[in-house]
């Protein structure tokens, strides 16, 4: 497993997202809530580019919404930009086939620099 820096926090406000070349790997790195994540590139669907999707949130209807649909989760959601397929970052998981999900790399900060470990 390597290591690798791929950028200043400073780059990666919350709220924001960035796509970055790692060896032969595109990797999106998003900074949600302050909390980073990186997932890979690739849809699995038919491989499209993931994370140059847009970030978005999604409807619920629960207790917690009065059992009335509402936009829930903000940020913490990539659609694919081939056919909209929706993960959550944070997970990595379809929303749509919770049995479906994309890898998740372990993402870091050490002195002042995010890191991607793949």
């Amino acid at each position: 497993m390597a290591e690798h820096v791929v950028g200043p926090v400073a780059d990666f406000p919350p709220g924001t997202h960035r796509v970055v070349r790692l060896g032969r790997a595109e990797v999106g790195v998003f900074n949600v809530g302050g909390r980073f994540y990186a997932l890979p590139n690739v849809c699995p669907h038919q491989y499209g580019p993931l994370c140059k999707g847009s970030v978005t949130g999604t409807t619920a209807c629960s207790a917690q919404t009065g059992w009335r649909f509402a936009w829930v989760r903000e940020g913490e959601v990539v659609a694919c930009p081939w056919h909209g397929l929706e993960f959550d970052i944070t997970t990595g998981r379809c929303l749509a086939s919770p049995r479906l999900r994309v890898r998740q790399y372990p993402v870091g900060v050490i002195d002042g620099q995010v890191t991607v470990t793949l």
